[in-house]
C-alpha cells in the first residue's frame, strides 16, 4: 500500500510499504478515507520532535481520520465491511492504574496514531485499530476527521467547568482554538473573546461564534478586554503554545479563575508571573488531548448542535500531503484546516 512518511526535517515521501493485518480477534481493517493536518503533525514535519517524543525516521504521522471498514476480527460485533467510522486515535491498555481511574488519555501503555515509539500513522492507504477505537457515523469523512480536534475542544471546556455564563478568552484560534469556542458555546458560555494573529483566522472566529477578536500582535488586548470586562474573565485558554500568551492570560483571569493551557509549546519551558498567580489563586490546567470525549462529540455533531464544517478551508489529495504539510506549516493562505481527500 502507498504511506506518506517523513523522512527528515521538512522532508516526506509517498512511498510502498506493507499494508496492515488483522492480527487480534477485535482489530478492524480500515481503508483511510479523510486526514485532517494537525498543529502536532506539523510539529514532528518542522522540528522531528515533541518534547521527548522524537521520530526515528521514516515515519507515518496523523491522527486525525475516518475510514471505512474492509474486514474485522473475529470477536468484532456491529462493524460491516463498508460502515464509515471516525477514529478514536488514542489506544489505551484499558487495565493500568491510569485507566482504571477514568484516565485513558495517560494511559501508561498509550499507543497513539502517528506518535514516535507508540503507533505509525493514519496517512496510508489502510490501518489496523481495535474495534473501541471505531465509532460508527451517518457524517461525512470530513467531519469525522474533525471530530477528533472537536473532541479535544470539548475536553478542555469540561475542564473550565462551570461554563454556563463564564466570560472566557481563547488566546489561539487555529482548529483547536476553534474547537473550544465551539464547545464552550454549546456549553453555554457568556462572553469569548478570541487572539490571533492570523487575521482571515480571527474573521472565521468573528463569523462562527466569537463575540470579539483581536491581533496580539496590533493591539494591547489585556486593555482591550479589561476595559470590557473590569472583573476580569473566569478563564482563558491558551491554544498557542506561546510564552507571551501565557502572560496575557495571568492578567486577564480574575481571582480564583482558571488558566488551562492547550497549545504545544515550541519551547522545552514556559514560565509564569508567580506573584499574580499566586495572588489570585489561579488554578493552571494541563489538557491532554482528550479524555473518552470523542463520543459525546460525535452526538453533538450529528444533532447539529456542533457544526465545524467551516474549518476546512483547504482540501488536498493524498498524493499532495507535501503541499498540504508546506501550506500548514507555513499558516499561509488564511489555512486553518487543511484536509487530505483520499477518495479523490
Amino acid at each position: 500500500m502507498k504511506s506518506f512518511v517523513l523522512t527528515g526535517i521538512k522532508s516526506m515521501e509517498l512511498r510502498e510499504v506493507p499494508a496492515p493485518e488483522i492480527k487480534s480477534s477485535d482489530d478492524v481493517l480500515l481503508k483511510i478515507a479523510a486526514v485532517g493536518v494537525c498543529g502536532s503533525d506539523i510539529h514532528y514535519y518542522n522540528d522531528g520532535k515533541i518534547g521527548s517524543q522524537v521520530v526515528k525516521y521514516p515515519f507515518a504521522v496523523g491522527h486525525e481520520c475516518a475510514g471505512i471498514v474492509e474486514a474485522v476480527g473475529s470477536g468484532v460485533r456491529g462493524l460491516a465491511p463498508g460502515t464509515l467510522v471516525a477514529i478514536e486515535p488514542a489506544m489505551s491498555c484499558r487495565q493500568c492504574d491510569q485507566c482504571r481511574s477514568g484516565r485513558p488519555h495517560t494511559c501508561r501503555r498509550l499507543r497513539f496514531l502517528g506518535c514516535p515509539g507508540q503507533a505509525e500513522g493514519c496517512l496510508s492507504e489502510y490501518i489496523v485499530m481495535p474495534q473501541e477505537c471505531c465509532f460508527p457515523i451517518k457524517l461525512t469523512a470530513e467531519q469525522g476527521a474533525l471530530s477528533e480536534p472537536l473532541a479535544i475542544g470539548l475536553y478542555a471546556a469540561r475542564k473550565a467547568l462551570p461554563l454556563k455564563g463564564a466570560n472566557i478568552a481563547i488566546l489561539g484560534c487555529g482548529p483547536i482554538g476553534l474547537s473550544v469556542m465551539l464547545c464552550a458555546r454549546v456549553m453555554g458560555a457568556g462572553r469569548i473573546f478570541v487572539t490571533d494573529p492570523i487575521p482571515e483566522r480571527l474573521q472565521v472566529a468573528a463569523k462562527n461564534g466569537a463575540d470579539r477578536s483581536g491581533n496580539p500582535e496590533t493591539q494591547d488586548i489585556v486593555a482591550d478586554i479589561a476595559a470590557q470586562k473590569p472583573l476580569l474573565l473566569d478563564a482563558v485558554f491558551e491554544c498557542c503554545g506561546k510564552q507571551s500568551a501565557v502572560d496575557q492570560a495571568i492578567e486577564l483571569i480574575k481571582p480564583g479563575g482558571k488558566l488551562l493551557l492547550v497549545g504545544i509549546p515550541e519551547t522545552d519551558r514556559v514560565s509564569m508571573l508567580i506573584d499574580k498567580t499566586r495572588r489570585k489563586e489561579i488554578s493552571v490546567l494541563n489538557v491532554r488531548r482528550q479524555c473518552e470525549c470523542l463520543h459525546s462529540t460525535l452526538a453533538l455533531m450529528s444533532s447539529g448542535m456542533l457544526n465545524a464544517d467551516f474549518m476546512i478551508t483547504h482540501r488536498f489529495r493524498f498524493e499532495q500531503t507535501r503541499e498540504a504539510f508546506e501550506l500548514v506549516a507555513g499558516y499561509a493562505d488564511g489555512v486553518v484546516k487543511a484536509m487530505i481527500d483520499f477518495a479523490v
